[in-house]
């Protein structure tokens, strides 16, 4: 990240939010690192919502409750990361501190009770890729169930996830064991390494877009500087497999 700035401000980012939708965005999804640590997310979720912007945030649940408390009715979909049923297991992978189960199946019930629609986000590594995570899944009770093969990121992850790397095999496999969750109209949406790398739309926190479709992150310009037209131009990104993955669905709430 460069020391030029560490993160747009709140007047910045609101700008920010009126150009991506002057330019055609439908849909913002706020993503990490966590970000519900971010003092004036419930601004922004106000503002994407008033500029009719479809609103999603993925989180660990950090600081969501009390997100919810206030600014609930400005949220279409939440979007948990579970990556194991197994406290232990979540533990080894960064997730909380033996009690990030428990908290994101309270999370998950306090979201259906606000009639927040919900997705689950799960990173399939070494360490979780021969686990039956069928009865968390049931439990959060998702519309969607985003299962991502762990991706190598040069410059962002390097030796740090050697020993979580899976082959696509080892990961299809886990896709195959859970596929029945379908039958329960849990929308099972899997993305290898291939399918994930440039087929997402990101902006990182300074306001530039970014993409990892060369196996490390590309930026562009900063969006404030040069519009959302030439900063896009300037990173790769992949609109077949964006469709293919499944990037367009119905993310609206139905009436």
């Amino acid at each position: 990240m460069p020391d030029i700035k560490s993160n747009l401000s709140l007047d910045e980012s609101l700008q920010l939010l009126k150009l991506l939708r002057q330019a055609g965005c439908q849909k913002i999804n706020f993503a990490g690192g966590e970000p519900t640590l971010c003092p004036y997310l419930g601004e922004l979720l106000v503002a994407a919502r008033h500029l009719g912007l479809v609103t999603s945030i993925v989180t660990n649940g950090a600081k969501l409750s009390q997100l919810i408390q206030k600014y609930a009715s400005y949220i279409d979909w939440v979007a948990l990361s579970i990556d194991s049923g197994s406290e232990i297991t979540s533990q080894h992978l960064g997730r909380g501190k033996g009690n990030h189960v428990k908290k994101s199946l309270n999370l998950a019930a306090l979201l259906h009770e606000y009639k927040i629609r919900v997705k689950l986000n799960t990173v399939i590594t070494r360490l979780n890729y021969q686990e039956d995570m069928s009865d968390l899944v049931q439990q959060v009770n998702p519309e969607r169930w985003k299962i991502f093969q762990v991706l190598a990121v040069q410059g962002q992850t390097d030796k740090r996830i050697d020993d979580l790397l899976i082959s696509s095999k080892e990961f299809n496999l886990f896709v195959e064991q859970h596929q029945f969750l379908l039958r329960e109209g849990i929308k099972i949406v899997a993305e290898d390494n291939q399918m994930m790398q440039g087929s997402y739309i990101m902006v990182d926190p300074i306001g530039r877009f970014f993409s990892d479709a060369k196996g490390y992150h590309e930026y562009s310009q900063p969006i404030l500087q040069v519009g959302v037209e030439t900063a896009f131009a300037q990173v790769q990104w992949n609109r077949d497999k964006f469709i293919e993955r499944g990037g367009i669905y119905n993310w609206r709430k139905p009436f």
